[in-house]
């Protein structure tokens, strides 16, 4: 579908970072399935879902907006759980940083959106 949700960069990159978690948490002991390997992979999908959302409430600012701030605090807590991950010894400190680098991009991203909603116009569909 041309101008979807999908095409957007901040979508591209919260979804490769979400797919990565994806595969860093089979990784992950066994024991912490049903927690810290369950919550990072849904924070981190719950970006990317947020993001669809608020696209299709672009035309609506405040609930835009309002998505926006959602995968904002979503890609929060994906950090809060890799911050758990990386204490738990379950990721190396360089894997670490660089899951947390391209959280923090999203996260620039999503904030520059939220604190900008006049610049994402509704796109002929």
């Amino acid at each position: 579908m041309a101008g979807s949700f999908r095409d957007l960069t901040v979508f591209k990159k919260a979804f490769s970072l979400a797919m990565e978690v994806f595969e860093i948490t089979k990784t992950f002991p066994s024991e912490e399935k049903y927690a810290l390997t369950d919550q990072l992979r849904r924070s981190s999908r719950s970006v990317c879902r947020a993001i669809g959302e608020g696209d299709r409430k672009r035309q609506y600012p405040k609930h835009f907006s309002s998505k926006m701030s959602d995968a904002d605090m979503e890609n929060s807590e994906t950090q809060i759980s890799l911050d758990f991950a990386q204490a738990c010894d379950y990721l190396t400190i360089e894997k670490y940083n660089e899951l947390i680098s391209k959280s923090e991009e999203v996260g620039r991203m999503i904030n520059h959106m939220v604190e900008h909603p006049e610049k994402s116009k509704p796109r002929n569909r």
